[in-house]
């Protein structure tokens, strides 16, 4: 799996990229990828949360 930041970055990347060409395709793609990246990361905190709640509850831990 590639960097928490890769993702995003990539995609400021492709936005910058189609800003600078006109290209309106290759910027809401790098748009589109920030916001994956995005998702991911708020997926991520939840799980994480979530496992530490469980574990808080767990007595034999």
């Amino acid at each position: 799996m590639a960097g928490k930041g890769t993702e995003k970055a990539k995609g400021k990347l492709k936005e910058a990229a189609g800003k600078a060409t006109g290209n309106k395709r290759l910027e809401t793609e790098g748009k589109t990828d920030q916001m994956k990246a995005k998702a991911r990361e708020a997926g991520d905190a939840v799980r994480d949360r979530a496992k530490g709640v469980s574990d808080s509850l767990d007595p034999e831990k």
